[in-house]
C-alpha cells in the first residue's frame, strides 16, 4: 500500500504519532498553544478503545498520566510553559517511581502567563532541571511536522524501554505550523512496549536493582507493589537504609547515562569541513538552515548541528564541533539557555557566541547569516 501524504499542522502530526506508538490514555487541561492535540486525542482515542479525561488543572493531568501508565496503557499529557511548571512535581514522582508517559510541551512565551500565541525556547532548562532532586532527563526537540509525528513514536519508545518519563519540546511556531507529511503505515516505525514479569507474583520486585531496568506489570493483573514517591525498596515500599536509597538513586540515572548512544539523535548539515559552526532546535533551526545554504554559496564553511534530543544533552557531537570550527552560533528564542551548555562542552577551544530573541517574534535568517558573515 502507497504511503499517505496529508498536509498536516504540528500539534496534529503529534497526536496521529502518539496513536500510531499505541497511546491508549490522554490526561490533559487545555493551554494554548498545545490544545489541538487534547482536541484530536478526546476524539479518536474512543473510536480506538482508548481513555481520554479533561481534568481540574495541570497537577491533576499529571497525576493521572502516571495512573493510566501504572494500569498498563501508554499515556500522554500536552501541555505549554505554565502548566509544564504545575507539572513538575508529579513529573518527579513519575522518575523516581519510573513510570514511562510522555509529556509534550509546545513552548510559549513566559515567564508567567507571558505570550500564549507567541514562540519561545525557554523552557529547555526547565526540561532537564524543573524537579528537584537528582533525576533523569531525556527531551526530543522536533523542527518539523513530519518529526514532530516521528519524534513523538520515538518518546514513546524511549519511555517504554527505559521506564521513564519523556518530554518532548517543540515552540509554537512548529505546533501551528501545517506541512505535507507521510504518514507511516503500521510497521514503518518502530513500536516499543515495556517489558513485562515472567516470573511469579510473590517473587516480582518492580524496583530490583539486579536489573538496571526492571520489568514493570500492570495493575490489575495479579501483581500486587507499593508505588510512592518516598525513596523506596525493591518492593516499592518506603526505606530509610542509606545504602539502597544511594543505590537506587544511581540506578535510575545509570540507565540513562548507560545508553547515551540510543537516545541521543543529532541532524548535520555541511559539518565535514565547517569552520563556523550552528547549534540551534525547532524553528530557529530552519531558519539557520537557511542561513548555512545562504552561506555556502559564498564559499563560507558553515554547517549545522541540529539536536532532536537536547536532554541528555549532546556532549560528544558539541565537543566534536568545537575541535573543528573557530566559533560556534547558538540562536535561541531566550536569553541564553542552550548557549552556556555549548560553552560547557567547548570549553574554551572555540569561541561561543548567542542570537537571542524573547520579543515573541521568531529569529530570522539574515540575524544568522549576519553572524556568520563576521566570523567568516
Amino acid at each position: 500500500m502507497a504511503a499517505k501524504k496529508k498536509l498536516m499542522q504540528g500539534n496534529e502530526a503529534c497526536a496521529e504519532g502518539a496513536l500510531y506508538a499505541g497511546c491508549k490514555f490522554y490526561a490533559g487541561y487545555p493551554i494554548t498553544p498545545s490544545t489541538e492535540v487534547a482536541e484530536i486525542m478526546s476524539v479518536e482515542l474512543p473510536k480506538r478503545g482508548g481513555k481520554f479525561i479533561q481534568m481540574e488543572d495541570e497537577i491533576a493531568s499529571m497525576a493521572a498520566t502516571i495512573g493510566g501508565s501504572l494500569a498498563g496503557l501508554k499515556s500522554l499529557t500536552a501541555t505549554s510553559g505554565p502548566g509544564f511548571s504545575l507539572k513538575q512535581e508529579a513529573l518527579g514522582y513519575a522518575c523516581l517511581t519510573e513510570v514511562p508517559c510522555v509529556v509534550i510541551n509546545v513552548m510559549r512565551g513566559g515567564p508567567s502567563t507571558g505570550y500564549p500565541t507567541g514562540p519561545s525556547q525557554s523552557d529547555i532548562m526547565q526540561a532537564k532541571w524543573g524537579t528537584h532532586g537528582d533525576h533523569p532527563a531525556i527531551a526530543l526537540t522536533p523542527a518539523y511536522v513530519q518529526e514532530i509525528l516521528d519524534e513523538t513514536v520515538r518518546a514513546f519508545n524511549l519511555s517504554e524501554k527505559y521506564r521513564t518519563p519523556v518530554v518532548v519540546l517543540y515552540d509554537e511556531i512548529v505546533g501551528h505550523m501545517r506541512e505535507p507529511i507521510t504518514i507511516p503505515e503500521p510497521g514503518d516505525l518502530e513500536v516499543i512496549d515495556r517489558a513485562k514479569p515472567d516470573c511469579d507474583p510473590e517473587d516480582y520486585k518492580p524496583y530490583d536493582d539486579k536489573h538496571l531496568i526492571a520489568p514493570l506489570a500492570p495493575f490489575g493483573e495479579g501483581y500486587r507493589f507499593h508505588v510512592t514517591g518516598l525513596n523506596h525498596k525493591e518492593d516499592g515500599f518506603p526505606t530509610n537504609d542509606s545504602e539502597m536509597i544511594d543505590i537506587n538513586n544511581r540506578r535510575i540515572m545509570q540507565k540513562i547515562d548507560d545508553n547515551i548512544d540510543d537516545i541521543c539523535k543529532n541532524d548535520e548539515s555541511n559539518l565535514e569541513d565547517a569552520e563556523i559552526g550552528i547549534f540551534a532546535v525547532g524553528s530557529t533551526s530552519r531558519s539557520a538552515k537557511f542561513s548555512v545554504n545562504a552561506a555556502r554559496k559564498k564559499s563560507i564553511k558553515a554547517g549545522l548541528l541540529r539536536p532532536l534530543t537536547i536532554w541528555p544533552f549532546p556532549d560528544k557531537a558539541v565537543g566534536e564541533l568545537a575541535e573543528k570550527c573557530k566559533v560556534i552560533i547558538v540562536p535561541e528564542l531566550n536569553l541564553g539557555q542552550m548557549v552556556n551548555e555549548v560553552k560547557r562542552v567547548a570549553a574554551g577551544r572555540c569561541e561561543v557566541v548567542g542570537i537571542h530573541r524573547v520579543d515573541g517574534e521568531p529569529i530570522k535568517p539574515a540575524q544568522i547569516t549576519e553572524l556568520i558573515e563576521k566570523y567568516s
